[in-house]
């Protein structure tokens, strides 16, 4: 920590409730959380963009990510899985590289010139768009293979956070198992729909490509994690602002059978899974439930039917869940008071009888202001207690 008075002074409040309420581990209390008890306070978890960790860091005075997180009482440490030894990733003259499947991918900047400046790696060009046949499909030379990594570290990483901290095994962002996102990264978001509803056996070939892939990777890592690992996430955003992006018969019919087998997998070596996906999901929860799933993520609360008090009502039973702060609006253009209502709300309807882990819809983002940061975390820390 650097040696300042102004950081002191603005880490008081946290290490003061901190101090307070504490009384275990982050281990303890978040494997408490998702087996639904009671612990000494809420869990908490921590998305952030890079320029929003930056940012809080000098604010703070902590000299690297881990004393940010640390000093904050963020609960999970994230393990993205093991390290990438196969081919050379390719780059072009235009600035694009391709990634794991063969997907091109640029470095954008947004909001450049003001406070919110930031980059984004954005999809500029997807290998599988503009074929016609399952045979061109099957024919593609870059579908990635498992030994295309080194598992050798896996335990080791994860180890370092025991037995402090929760360990969530996540994946890259770019490899998070999944079965619409790689194939909308592979085939460009629009063809993806109208294989959906034109063309299934493009769909299910696709599809089946991505799934054995992470049928096989998958239980590498949890072999090679042992006991270090906590819980395994996957991700596959399947709601929109206003409701799911697939219809519920869809979801059936293309994605519940590896969905159920990512879950089948992950319970075998003694792991919980979390999901994230964005927007409205409500009617494809009862789903996700009856495939497996043990801790639904994001909660995103601008999107219809996400209110946390709903779902904790009617789902509360069957699911835990992690999420809830609102990246959209209160976060980036509403007050401290706001933030701290925010969090008190979520709290005040989801804590009872564990269950719930602190987080926001989605990476904090650029746009939003320091003072609103603070607030988010001294409210976890105020709320938060049992």
């Amino acid at each position: 920590m650097k040696e300042d008075n102004t950081y002191k002074d603005r880490r008081y409040r946290i290490d003061e409730l901190r101090a307070k309420n504490e009384k275990m581990t982050s281990r303890q209390r978040t494997l408490m959380a998702i087996n639904f008890e009671e612990a000494d306070r809420i869990p908490i978890d921590n998305w952030m963009v890079p320029e929003i960790k930056k940012r809080c860091m000098d604010y703070w005075g902590c000299e690297s990510e881990d004393e940010l997180l640390a000093f904050l009482g963020v609960d999970v440490r994230d393990n993205y899985g093991p390290s990438y030894v196969g081919q050379e990733f390719k780059k072009y003259d235009d600035g694009t590289v391709e990634d794991l499947w063969g997907v091109r991918r640029k470095i954008v900047t947004y909001g450049k010139g003001t406070f919110h400046e930031g980059t984004f790696k954005e999809v500029s060009w997807s290998p599988l768009e503009h074929m016609k046949t399952v045979e061109e499909i099957n024919a593609y030379t870059r579908w990635p293979k498992p030994d295309w990594w080194d598992y050798s570290k896996v335990k080791q990483e994860c180890a370092k956070w025991h037995p402090q901290y929760f360990v969530l095994n996540k994946g890259d962002r770019l490899d998070r198992t999944a079965q619409l996102k790689p194939m909308m990264y592979l085939r460009g978001i629009q063809q993806t729909y109208i294989d959906l509803a034109a063309n299934p056996k493009i769909v299910e070939c696709i599809r089946d490509h991505v799934v054995n892939y992470f049928l096989e990777y998958n239980p590498k890592v949890f072999e090679a994690g042992g006991e270090e690992i906590d819980m395994f996430m996957m991700g596959d955003d399947m709601g929109g602002q206003r409701g799911p992006l697939v219809s519920p018969q869809m979801w059936k019919r293309y994605f519940s059978d590896a969905f159920r087998k990512y879950c089948d997998i992950a319970h075998k070596y003694g792991l919980k899974v979390m999901y994230h996906t964005c927007g409205d999901v409500y009617a494809l929860i009862p789903q996700f439930i009856e495939n497996g799933l043990d801790c639904l993520q994001s909660l995103q609360p601008q999107a219809t039917n996400m209110d946390i008090k709903r779902l904790k009502k009617e789902f509360g039973q069957h699911l835990s869940f992690q999420g809830g702060m609102d990246i959209q609006q209160v976060l980036p253009l509403g007050s401290p008071d706001d933030v701290r209502k925010m969090v008190k709300y979520a709290a005040d309807h989801a804590k009872a009888g564990g269950g719930y882990l602190f987080g926001t819809a989605h990476n904090i983002q650029a746009d939003t202001h320091i003072e609103n940061v603070a607030a988010l975390f001294e409210a976890y820390h105020e709320y938060g207690v049992y």
